[in-house]
């Protein structure tokens, strides 16, 4: 990887700046896009813009700004801004006159509205500028020591940025976006912000893990895709399915939105499930003490898996009374133990209706309780 540190000025920085909502944020002669997939909203406050232009005014060095470059196939190389978005911003909407600026004791003034010479200054202050170029995984290495607006990337904006391209911007138009459609469609069932990424970085997991791929392999694979229709349409059939086959009402949402989907339509949407039977399971699991991971009630009813629930486990003195009672032997073996080297076992199994209960605590060595547990 390659890191080049120079400056530019600011009446180079500024030339053909535009902030259109459709073709995005772009400056420097149209050369550096300002806010590229990965990057967030504007958030800087009035004051703390108006620090970045009280700073370049003065003459005081600002903080180093980092970009990264883009090549491109048919035409030339082009930068994307990896830190410093909002002191980028700041500085062009002041220049483009979008606000009045005022330094201490002075009139507030608009950029247009300095002297000459003001102008002048200001358009000559020098910005220090790292640019770097290097393969996918020396960016993601270099994005994951940079901060962004004081906040850390989330491991999808890092891949977003390494994987930028159409592909990432039409992806990032669906899930990405406040009040986005894969939002509107599918809160109920997704924990996480769409615009942290967490929406987009979940599903890519569950496309990317039907073909066995990581997220980076499938999103290397369809970088340059000129739309992402096909992570849509599977979204949507997760979520079609998932409305057609439960017909959740409000309380059973409640416990939805932490469950792995997309493993589990991959794997049982064309099986068929007794909604009925369903809905009273749910109700006697969500009744049950014994049951401690509430969230994990649909992938026990789909999959029939306990270890989903968190089956109440016994306590120290539950497990020290059983084991009392059979004078530290095996209840199936009949071998002594120390207390360490055995386990707490159901003798009537939680799922033909036994209870965690110190009566129904039996202590087992660890291969016996293996043996039965493979039963």
């Amino acid at each position: 990887m390659q890191i080049q540190k120079t400056q530019i000025s600011i009446k180079a920085l500024v030339e053909g700046f535009e902030d259109n909502t459709e073709e995005g944020v772009r400056a420097y002669g149209g050369k550096l896009n300002i806010r590229p997939p990965y990057q967030r909203e504007f958030v800087y406050n009035d004051p703390q813009r108006d620090a970045v232009i009280t700073t370049v005014k003065n003459g005081f060095p600002l903080n180093t700004m980092y970009w990264a470059v883009v090549h491109h196939e048919d035409g030339p190389d082009t930068y994307e801004i990896i830190d410093g978005q909002q002191r980028t911003l700041s500085i062009c909407q002041y220049v483009a006159g979008e606000f009045a600026h005022q330094m201490r004791g002075q009139e507030v003034k608009y950029y247009h509205s300095l002297t000459a010479d003001e102008k002048e200054q200001f358009n000559q202050y020098l910005l220090d500028i790292y640019i770097c170029d290097g393969s996918d995984s020396d960016k993601l290495k270099w994005f994951e020591t940079i901060n962004i607006a004081g906040e850390e990337l989330t491991k999808q904006e890092l891949r977003n940025a390494v994987y930028s391209g159409t592909w990432v911007t039409e992806a990032k138009k669906y899930f990405s976006k406040t009040q986005c459609a894969a939002y509107k469609i599918g809160s109920d069932y997704m924990s996480g912000s769409p615009i942290r990424q967490e929406y987009l970085e979940k599903v890519i997991g569950w496309k990317a893990n039907q073909n066995h791929q990581t997220i980076e392999q499938y999103m290397s694979a369809h970088q340059h895709d000129v739309n992402a229709n096909d992570l849509r349409l599977y979204f949507e059939a997760v979520i079609s399915w998932i409305n057609a086959t439960f017909a959740p009402n409000a309380a059973q949402k409640k416990v939805m939105n932490k469950v792995d989907w997309g493993m589990l339509y991959d794997k049982y949407h064309e099986q068929t499930f007794d909604l009925t039977a369903i809905n009273q399971s749910f109700e006697t699991l969500m009744l049950d003490d014994d049951v401690t991971n509430k969230k994990g009630i649909y992938p026990y009813l789909i999959t029939g898996e306990e270890r989903y629930l968190n089956i109440r486990a016994f306590t120290d003195s539950m497990r020290l009374a059983a084991y009392t009672r059979q004078k530290g032997k095996c209840k199936i073996c009949g071998k002594q133990f120390d207390l360490k080297g055995m386990q707490a076992d159901h003798i009537t199994p939680w799922s033909k209706g036994g209870k965690t209960l110190s009566s129904n605590c039996q202590m087992l060595c660890s291969e016996c309780n293996r043996r039965k547990s493979d039963k």
